[in-house]
C-alpha cells in the first residue's frame, strides 16, 4: 500500500510541476529559450511546414500526459497542447503512417511487436478526469495503421 501512496505522490507531484511549468509560459510571448528553461530538452523536435517547430515532452509511462509545445518562426511560442485526449485521438485513422501518429501523439509508453500476425501495438497511457485510461493502435506490417481503440486501463494509475 505504501508503494502505491508513493507512486500516486510522485505522479500528483510531475503533474504539479507541469502546471507550475505552464503557467510560466505565455504563447505570443514566450520564446525558445523560455520554453526549454521551463521544460528542458524535448522528446523529439519536429519542423513545422511554416518555419516554426514542435517540441515533444513526453511524460508516459510514468505520467498520463505528452506536450506538444509549438515555437513559431519568429522565435515565439505559438501553441502548447496536452495531446493525449479523444479529440486528438479522433484524428488516427486507418491507413496513416506511423511516422504520422508519433508525431500527433508522442512516444507511446508502450510499443509490443506480434511478428506472427505482422503487426505491432502502440500504447499510451492517459486520464480521462479521474479514470485512468489507454489508448491501443495497431500498426502493420508496412507501419501504417490498422485500428485503434481506447479503454479503462486495468493497471490503473501508474
Amino acid at each position: 500500500m505504501r508503494f502505491v501512496s508513493g507512486v500516486l505522490a510522485a505522479l500528483a507531484a510531475l503533474v504539479g510541476c507541469d502546471q507550475h511549468r505552464i503557467d510560466k509560459l505565455e504563447e505570443g510571448v514566450s520564446t525558445e529559450a523560455d520554453v526549454r528553461a521551463a521544460f528542458g530538452a524535448p522528446e523529439a523536435v519536429w519542423d513545422e511546414p511554416n518555419g516554426g517547430r514542435t517540441f515533444e515532452y513526453n511524460r508516459n509511462p510514468a505520467g498520463r500526459q505528452n506536450y506538444m509545445i509549438t515555437v513559431g518562426p519568429d522565435g515565439k511560442m505559438s501553441a502548447l497542447r496536452q495531446v493525449l485526449n479523444p479529440t486528438t485521438f479522433a484524428k488516427i485513422r486507418p491507413g496513416m503512417p506511423m511516422e504520422q501518429v508519433r508525431r500527433m501523439l508522442g512516444k507511446p509508453a508502450r510499443r509490443t511487436p506480434y511478428p506472427l500476425k505482422g503487426e505491432e501495438e502502440w500504447e499510451w497511457r492517459w486520464l480521462n478526469g479521474q479514470e485512468a485510461m489507454v489508448f491501443t493502435v495497431y500498426f502493420d506490417r508496412d507501419l501504417h495503421v490498422l485500428r485503434s481503440a481506447s479503454a479503462s486501463d486495468a493497471a490503473g494509475p501508474s
